[in-house]
């Protein structure tokens, strides 16, 4: 068995498209009417169909998991995701841990937690 795909909740699948194309480079896959497969097995699930499925609210920003990226040019990502996306909210800005590695974590347009960090 293998993990296929990670989904995450949007409340804007153009939005958030654009978005994950924009700052990660995620390209489209599969569109498919409030469910869309992006390059390296994100998904994103239109918000109103996942609460459908579950019969439950969606809690953003709920801390619970993260997205992790790795950015050899940190710097750089920074000063796009702050051109392109300058009102979006920070948990940490840029910071170098003790072991060296530089990391900045954020929440997407629709509250899932996002790390980008240097390559280990």
């Amino acid at each position: 068995m293998k993990l296929k795909n990670v989904l995450i909740v949007v409340k804007d699948i153009e939005k958030s498209k654009k978005f994950y194309h924009d700052l990660f480079g995620l390209d489209v896959i599969l569109d498919n009417e409030g469910n869309v497969i992006l390059t390296e097995g994100l998904v994103l699930q239109k918000e109103d169909i996942w609460k459908e499925f579950l019969e439950k609210d969606i809690i953003p920003r709920n801390n619970s998991c993260e997205l992790y990226f790795e950015e050899q040019d940190i710097e750089g990502f920074v000063e796009r995701l702050e051109k392109l996306y300058p009102s979006i909210q920070y948990v940490n800005r840029l910071v170098t841990h003790s072991w060296g590695q530089k990391v900045v974590r954020f929440y997407d347009l629709d509250g899932n937690l996002i790390e980008v960090g240097t390559p280990m």
